[in-house]
């Protein structure tokens, strides 16, 4: 029988580095150590959490609840990691890491606590837009602003002066 990697094993459950540690951490997932202090998770241990476990940690329910989505049409799919959630008000940031990239995405504290997202875990950004631009100005324009000076900013007419 042989033993995975933290990382392998997290990749193996669909859950986040990060997360699959915080649950060896917190005693909810069985490990061995190597002679360096590293956790290795056996296939049987593996295969137990699989069994009870959905992705999320939560015990699998017999059926999917309501309003669950089990598919989307959507290609526009980003996958990541989650950098950062802050929470102020109504509303929440979320900040994705995809690859190099980071993108932000405004959501409802509402939606943060139903989706249970925490630093670490591994999430999905999914961009829907009807209309995407991509411009440049013409080399004439540029050439054109960059030869002349640049034209001073309007006035405003000082407090109490006769308009």
């Amino acid at each position: 029988m042989s033993n995975l990697t933290v990382r392998d094993a997290a990749a193996r459950l669909g859950v986040g580095y990060s997360t699959l540690k915080q649950w060896i951490y917190q005693g909810q997932v069985r490990t061995t150590q190597t002679p360096g202090g590293h956790h290795r998770i056996a296939e049987s241990e593996l295969e137990r959490l699989l069994a009870r476990r959905d992705v999320g940690g939560r015990p699998k329910a017999t059926k999917a609840p309501p309003g669950v989505i089990v598919s989307l049409s959507g290609r526009n799919q980003l996958r990541g990691f989650i950098e950062e959630v802050r929470v102020d008000g109504l509303l929440a940031q979320v900040r994705l890491r995809v690859g190099d990239q980071s993108l932000t995405a405004v959501i409802t504290r509402d939606a943060v606590a139903e989706l249970r997202l925490r630093r670490g875990d591994e999430a999905l950004a999914i961009v829907k837009s009807t209309e995407v631009m991509i411009a440049r100005e013409a080399r004439e324009a540029r050439e054109t602003r960059s030869a002349a000076p640049a034209p001073a900013p309007p006035r405003r007419p000082r407090r109490g002066a006769a308009r």
